[in-house]
């Protein structure tokens, strides 16, 4: 083995070494992690068998032999091939023995030389090798870099304590950059990749700028470590003062009989503990928590961590519940109290009640509220916690990314906190709220986790009895909660998600049940929140109604509430300045307190012309009204589709446009009619995004209607979606699509035949005052809504003047 020793020296010769004739064959010593320079003496050890065996030849004859290093500083026996090709031949000035029969040597490099080829491989290495010359030509640059060079290494010197300061004397007096560069490569403990490299760098200007590099490398690495090493000493000092000044002022405090303090906060959580009747497996972590309290210090940092965890651990419910009310028909008379209809959802809680009633031990359902915005969800799960006496607790989920919300930090986090399931508990003081998770559907996911995958714990019954929250650390029984979720759409909630919840939907209310929600609810609030509940305000139904049609279009009753409290707070502002306000609102005062209608009626964009037809749409917000408008002009076969459309709507409009040319005979059209022309079908709102198949039979009649010159009955609207072979196929969002036709003043709907069973969900009222037209096919669609050849444009139509189109929400789909 040949091994760099520690704390050696290496000394300069100032004897000329180009004069020393190198034999072209040497007997060659691998090493082992260091690389020996020309001009330097470097001791080492030898413990090989092979290289002993080398020495022991040398000594009593040429003191020459070559070095080589190994690539792998780990192999034990080299091959020649392991070997690097550049190497050093050596003089040997003194070797000595020591009682393990290894050898230590002492050499000094006379010349770079490369190895050519192994002559000889055992008992050791002989190798036939090759001088090899410098280049150097000398100019002011290369001064400048030998210059630089010499400032380098003599920073380096004064940062490395075990390096003498006459080193920088040393390079200093040295004037040739060969010797200079060998002599700081010698000193630099870098990897032995780099001293290679260095070594075999042949042109002297390069191996200057390449120490350069490594020196300025080295002296950033060592300013740092000093700099480091300078805030610990810092900071050592200042903690050995603090303690010793901690240790002095418990020692004050115990002569002064100050010390019961910490004695009483420990009694103190033993009691709470106690009185917190906690699992057994619980109780266990709080005991041993107490434990380690006992014993740390009360200035240490950990005494801040354990403590806010015990008082998290005895200020949970663990056992405390409260009773619930099981009197269906006091349930009853609360849920009629805060809302108005939503029958379906009120027999559910009913005989959620009534099965209660029969059996304690049922694990509480997850029910999921989806609808529109400002339907009532989160109103309607704060009255089911009224009717059954237990406590109310809301959790907003939109926007939340971090898993921890829900599942709390680890404690090896600094401000660690329990996730808001557990928080909720311990601000509603029982272990059987109403918990409320609002928005489910707008979760989020990012490098901090997956919230919804940490809900599917906490949604599942059959789980939840178990729930360990990260901080906590120990099972919390949430079986007694009774969960629910709200969501304006099902589509983003994940699937596994989805099905652990009973799904309720709001589908949005007729005019007729706002009528009854605003005089019932919202003017008596509204009365009340602006000061005016002794004065007898009174909303007349006309009113109302005109509000509802004109001001506050809308699935839900959130904007309508919106407008009753304008109303309400410029007849507050007119009593506080001494005005007499009227005591009925009527229709002719909307525009004094209101502004100009907001909304109008869609009868006006449904001009009584070819190619346009009106169309029904499902979308957050509700339901919605669409137009699809065609033209045709000269052209080849081309199909224009505009209108911010999705992929699958397009395709919709290919179905019917292929369709209407299988059909182009039947219809009275031209045969060839789309040879020489090119059709553009445009759907208006083109700023807002419409996706969905739900289009395709209203899409297939405005073309059969562009094409025939027929009109399509303007008090008609359509939904469906078609096949080429021209079936009309069911779609979703039956009951919101009505109503949205009822709100545009449309009295005619176009349904699919499967859809027929949907009709259950529309109120009684609605469908007498509507008419159904279930179909089969679009030949059944376009009998129906084409206005026979020749037939006038209504008058009203005639004289429809151009209005503003309504509102839309941001996004029209159908499922």
């Amino acid at each position: 083995m040949a091994d760099k020793g520690q704390g050696e020296k290496h000394f300069e010769t100032e004897e000329d070494l180009t004069q020393i004739e190198i034999p072209s064959t040497l007997p060659l010593l691998p090493l082992r992690g260091i690389v020996i320079f020309p001009n330097q003496t470097h001791p080492f050890l030898v413990s090989r068998p092979s290289s002993l065996k080398l020495l022991e030849d040398v000594a009593g004859r040429s003191q020459l032999i070559a070095l080589a290093a190994q690539k792998n500083p780990e192999e034990e026996n080299p091959s020649p091939e392991a070997l690097y090709q550049c190497g050093t031949a050596v003089r040997i000035l003194k070797m000595l023995k020591y009682p393990d029969k290894s050898v230590r040597v002492l050499v000094q490099g006379i010349a770079r030389i490369e190895l050519q080829q192994i002559t000889q491989r055992e008992p050791y290495f002989v190798a036939r090798v090759r001088r090899l010359t410098e280049k150097l030509n000398t100019d002011r640059e290369v001064d400048a870099l030998q210059a630089n060079l010499v400032t380098q290494f003599s920073k380096f010197v004064s940062l490395v304590p075990y390096l003498p300061d006459e080193l920088q004397v040393m390079a200093m007096q040295v004037r040739e950059a060969s010797r200079l560069t060998d002599l700081v490569a010698s000193y630099l403990k870098i990897a032995i990749e780099e001293l290679q490299d260095l070594l075999s760098t042949l042109d002297v200007r390069q191996r200057l700028e390449k120490l350069i590099v490594i020196l300025s490398r080295e002296i950033e690495l060592l300013e740092l470590g000093h700099k480091i090493q300078s805030q610990v000493q810092t900071e050592l000092n200042k903690n050995q003062r603090e303690y010793f000044l901690r240790q002095q002022l418990k020692a004050i405090q115990k002569e002064l009989g100050e010390n019961d303090g910490r004695s009483a906060e420990i009694d103190d959580l033993e009691k709470k503990i106690e009185a917190a009747n906690m699992p057994e497996e619980a109780r266990k972590a709080a005991d041993k928590e107490l434990d380690r309290l006992r014993m740390i210090p009360p200035e240490s940092a950990e005494h801040t961590v354990v403590r806010t965890y015990l008082d998290w651990l005895v200020s949970l419910p663990w056992r405390i519940s409260t009773e619930d009310n099981l009197d269906i028909a006091h349930a009853r008379a609360v849920l009629d109290e805060d809302h108005y209809d939503l029958e379906k959802v009120k027999e559910r809680i009913l005989e959620f009640l009534a099965v209660r009633k029969l059996k304690h031990d049922t694990k509480g359902p997850i029910l999921c509220f989806v609808g529109p915005p400002g339907t009532g969800k989160t109103s309607l799960g704060r009255s089911i916690a009224r009717a059954l006496g237990r406590k109310f607790v809301r959790l907003s989920l939109g926007g939340i990314r971090d898993e921890a919300e829900i599942r709390g930090h680890r404690r090896t986090y600094i401000g660690s906190l329990p996730g808001r399931i557990i928080q909720g508990l311990r601000n509603a003081g029982s272990n059987n709220p109403l918990f409320i998770l609002d928005e489910v559907d707008k979760l989020g996911a990012d490098f901090r986790g997956d919230p919804a995958s940490a809900l599917l714990e906490v949604l599942d019954p059959e789980q939840n009895s178990s729930f360990v929250d990260h901080y906590l650390d120990v099972p919390f029984d949430l079986s007694h909660v009774l969960f629910l979720t709200t969501a304006n759409v099902l589509d983003t909630i994940p699937h596994a998600l989805r099905d652990r919840m009973e799904v309720l939907e709001l589908p949005g209310y007729t005019e007729e049940e706002k009528l009854h929600i605003v005089q019932r609810h919202l003017v008596p609030k509204q009365l009340n929140e602006n000061g005016l509940s002794d004065r007898p305000v009174e909303f007349t139904q006309e009113a109302i109604a005109e509000i509802i049609r004109n001001y506050a279009r809308e699935a839900g009753v959130r904007n309508l509430e919106r407008e009753i409290a304008r109303i309400c707070r410029k007849i507050a502002r007119s009593v506080t300045e001494g005005e007499t306000p009227p005591e009925r609102i009527t229709p002719d005062l909307l525009q004094r307190y209101l502004g100009p209608p907001k909304f109008f009626s869609e009868v006006a964009e449904r001009a009584n012309e070819p190619g346009v037809a009106t169309g029904l749409a499902w979308t957050p917000n509700g339901g919605d009204i669409i137009f699809v408008e065609s033209t045709r002009m000269s052209g080849q076969k081309g199909l224009t589709l505009t209108g911010s459309l999705g992929d699958v709507m397009k395709e919709s409009a290919q179905a019917a446009l292929s369709y209407i040319r299988t059909r182009a005979e039947g219809l009275g059209i031209a045969p060839d009619f789309y040879e020489k022309s090119d059709i553009h079908v445009h759907v208006p709102a083109g700023a807002i995004p419409k996706d969905g198949p739900s289009a395709g039979v209203t899409i297939a009649a405005s073309l059969a209607s562009l094409m025939t010159g027929r009109p399509v009955r303007s008090d008609v609207a359509m939904t469906g979606e078609i096949t080429l072979r021209g079936k009309v196929l069911p779609v979703g969002g039956i009951k919101e699509k009505v109503l949205a036709a009822r709100r545009a003043g449309i009295h005619t709907v176009a349904l699919p035949r499967r859809n027929e069973h949907d009709l259950d969900d529309i109120p009684p009222e609605l469908r007498k005052e509507m008419e159904i037209i279930f179909v089969d096919t679009v030949d059944d669609v376009l009998a129906h809504v084409l206005r026979p050849d020749g037939a006038a444009r209504s008058t009203e139509a005639n004289e429809a003047k151009a209005a503003p189109s309504d509102q839309r929400p941001s996004t029209e789909s159908a499922h």
